[in-house]
């Protein structure tokens, strides 16, 4: 035990400057002193220990809007209060996000269905945007910036692909997605705000339009899936399809330019086992977990208690915010041998990267395909690949754990 107070606020996320001098001093003193600690500036509990992490994010009595939380919960509160008024609509964003009970149970298995029929027989796709990239890459000067060459466009050129989207237009897919993301950041500054309002009014025109031009052509893509659902009798109304297409392209692009950044740091800053992996080929699978559990793309997920509870003996009433501290949870020492290294030959055990329960990450299986596609490539085409500087900047983010930049020499 030490008198050391406990973090609290910014000092438990990537907005504090000196959080990763400090990350895994904190994570552990969280965990072990106060493994249930409500948090004043958040207002909500972080739960950092990996069983109960797990037992919040799988359990499907929990809340997921604002709107059912106490005033007294900022981390949500705040966004709904301070959310523009033009993006405003009525009956509130139709995401699976934020859609809970009977609602969500509607409306995500038909989408999660014709993705999931998309990513069965998108890996072509994929290796073929990879090896685009990786050729314009091979003709660059060095050092190579691979957040901005590779782990930023080949997700959004994914995506784009499987939606049937025109990849030409991928600097503005990326523009807008980065715009609707700060819809995350309660407390923004005007300029935020405007670039958050134009990118949510362009990605809702956009996929408006898309979806109007799909019915009156038919094409072999995601978008002509859900709508041909639809013609067949799920209940989905077209703003339900178009606020989820929103989110296959801003998930599926943001997040994963995350995991692969990640993945190759953590490769390349541990040489042995990047070894491994170009020795054994069967351990990508492996490998890619081993970078979801040490490096999440996402730091924290929010719930609202149903009920009363007492994880750990701390009490929680119902309409309290409940943050599942994802990076603590996958480093707890009670669920993982030698948490804190970068073991590609663990034994496999589930965590909690992609949350769970009914929520769990409905991209999951594009973000692993990608992610073993690029890691694959990228190693095979430049096996002296290293890092140009080794001292790396993180994203100023509250939900989100990545890299600003990843320089390499690929020689």
């Amino acid at each position: 035990m030490t008198d050391k107070p406990l973090p609290e606020g910014f000092q438990l996320t990537q907005m504090d400057p000196d959080y990763h001098a400090h990350r895994a001093e904190r994570i552990t003193a969280m965990r072990e002193q106060c493994p249930v600690k409500r948090d004043p500036m958040f207002g909500a509990f972080f739960v950092s220990r990996y069983d109960d992490a797990r037992g919040v994010l799988t359990d499907r009595t929990m809340w997921r809007t604002a709107a059912r939380a106490e005033d007294e919960a900022a981390i949500l509160k705040l966004r709904e209060v301070n959310e523009p008024p033009e993006l405003r609509q009525e009956g509130g964003i139709r995401n699976i996000i934020f859609l809970e009970g009977e609602e969500h149970a509607r409306v995500r298995p038909p989408l999660q269905k014709a993705l999931y029929a998309r990513v069965a027989k998108c890996k072509g796709d994929v290796e073929n945007i990879v090896d685009e990239i990786l050729a314009k890459i091979a003709a660059m000067p060095g050092p190579v910036d691979l957040m901005e060459e590779l782990a930023m466009p080949v997700p959004v050129k994914v995506i784009a692909r499987v939606l049937g989207l025109d990849e030409s237009r991928f600097h503005e897919f990326r523009e807008w997605s980065e715009g609707l993301i700060l819809s995350l950041k309660a407390i923004r500054t005007p300029e935020e705000t405007e670039k958050y309002v134009k990118g949510t009014l362009a990605l809702r025109t956009f996929f408006t339009e898309e979806i109007a031009r799909r019915r009156q052509t038919k094409h072999d893509d995601l978008i002509n899936d859900i709508l041909e659902a639809q013609d067949h009798g799920t209940q989905l109304s077209d703003m339900e399809i178009r606020d989820n297409l929103i989110g296959f392209l801003v998930a599926g692009n943001l997040t994963t330019t995350d995991l692969i950044g990640n993945g190759i740091y953590n490769l390349l800053t541990h040489p042995d086992q990047l070894a491994k992996l170009k020795a054994d080929p069967k351990l990508m699978g492996p490998a890619i977990e081993e970078v979801l559990r040490y490096e999440s793309p996402v730091d924290i997920t929010v719930r609202v208690a149903s009920r009363e509870m007492e994880p750990q003996g701390c009490p929680i009433k119902a309409k309290q915010a409940i943050i599942t501290w994802l990076p603590a949870a996958n480093r707890d020492p009670r669920a993982y041998a030698n948490p804190d290294t970068f073991d590609i030959t663990r034994e496999a055990k589930p965590h909690v990267a992609f949350g769970g329960g009914a929520h769990i990450c409905i991209g999951a299986p594009l973000a692993r395909l990608e992610a073993q596609v690029v890691y694959q490539k990228l190693f095979d085409r430049f096996p002296n690949l290293h890092l140009a500087e080794r001292t790396e900047t993180w994203k100023p983010t509250v939900f989100f754990h990545g890299l600003q930049h990843l320089r390499v020499h690929l020689n």
